[in-house]
């Protein structure tokens, strides 16, 4: 049996392969095509754009996930059976179910490589790419070095030295100059609420007023500061939910309940991105029940059309559930893993009915 599984292992993994980088290509195409609106505003030059989509590969194999599962495995299977292999591995004894669980356990491999891309591998290269791409683009006094994000506006100066789970500014330094370039006020803060992006609310402040030779110290426990930092330079500091990895959205999440705000889209982010290697499983299954059932005798191009309608309505009915229990605060946990478990239920179904 090992002879088996390595046997069906090697043919899966030539097909998501071959799906992965058919997908990747066209997607990524697509993508480089909408960012050359892009080229030429600030210094973000066709060279960019090309790094741009380069790093940010990691996160459309996560997302084009399921539908490699499907489609992979569709075409490893029906390749099988359009050779007759699985008729001769049943001719011998193996049981359609024993072939389901060699595909399965490939299909966990899967799974796995979405987790670890999810959780190590996109997430940093998302949060490079982004960083770089806006920096390119703001025309702005904008710096990122070793030490922290660095703006200016005429005479004020901030400094944020490390952004908590990408979305919180932490050891915030601001700095007050008179015309003279005298420093005139000092703040530092441990954090900074920036739920409102134009008002932010600083937290654990100590502040220094320099008056000539008289230096007046003082501790709040919070303080309203007016941000200069325009919607480009925030993208830059603070990073979409889409960048970060799932242990950071968690942390984020949880920050939020302690503070008592709204958590609503960061779990829904949190469960899209746990329910992506779900999703991939339950394609797999589905592919496994297709290729035994419905689409037994079934052309290649016929179960690559039935697999592409059935993942195009698997994304859009994903999309649609989320977004719908955002709007009637339903429970994200259901309506993300509503759609997998709905196919994994039809994979299920149809299985049973396989002679």
């Amino acid at each position: 049996m090992r002879i088996l599984d390595h046997y069906i292992r090697t043919k899966l993994g030539q097909g998501y392969l071959v799906v992965m980088c058919a997908l990747v290509s066209a997607f990524t195409l697509l993508a480089f095509a909408e960012d050359l609106d892009d080229v030429g505003k600030g210094q973000y030059q066709l060279v960019d754009a090309c790094a741009y989509m380069v790093l940010t590969l990691p996160r459309r194999m996560v997302d084009l996930a399921p539908i490699v599962g499907l489609l992979g495995s569709l075409m490893a299977l029906g390749r099988l059976a359009t050779g007759n292999e699985l008729v001769a591995m049943r001719a011998v004894g193996v049981s359609a179910h024993r072939i389901a669980w060699s595909v399965i356990k490939t299909g966990a491999l899967l799974m796995l490589a979405v987790v670890v891309l999810e959780e190590f591998v996109a997430p940093p290269l998302d949060q490079l790419a982004l960083t770089q791409r806006s920096l390119a683009i703001s025309q702005t006094g904008n710096l990122r070095t070793e030490h922290g994000f660095w703006s200016r506006d005429g005479f004020q100066f901030i400094n944020v030295h490390r952004v908590l789970h990408g979305r919180i500014p932490a050891d915030i330094d601001i700095y007050q100059f008179d015309e003279q370039g005298h420093l005139r006020v000092f703040t530092h803060a441990r954090q900074a609420n920036t739920e409102d992006p134009t008002q932010w609310l600083l937290t654990d402040v100590e502040q220094k007023v320099i008056d000539g030779q008289d230096v007046t110290a003082q501790s709040l426990s919070s303080l309203p500061w007016k941000s200069f930092l325009s919607p480009d330079q925030i993208g830059i500091l603070v990073l979409p939910s889409e960048t970060l990895s799932l242990s950071d959205l968690y942390e984020f999440v949880r920050y939020l309940r302690e503070r008592g705000q709204s958590t609503d889209q960061y779990e829904l982010a949190l469960w899209q991105m746990i329910s992506m290697p779900v999703a991939t499983g339950a394609m797999v299954l589905m592919s496994i029940s297709f290729v035994f059932g419905p689409l037994r005798s079934a052309t290649a191009g016929k179960r690559i059309m039935v697999g592409s309608i059935v993942g195009v309505a698997f994304h859009l009915a994903s999309q649609i559930f989320g977004h719908f229990g955002v709007l009637y605060a339903l429970n994200p946990a259901l309506t993300t893993l509503a759609p997998p478990a709905a196919i994994l239920g039809i994979a299920l179904w149809l299985f049973r009915r396989v002679p």
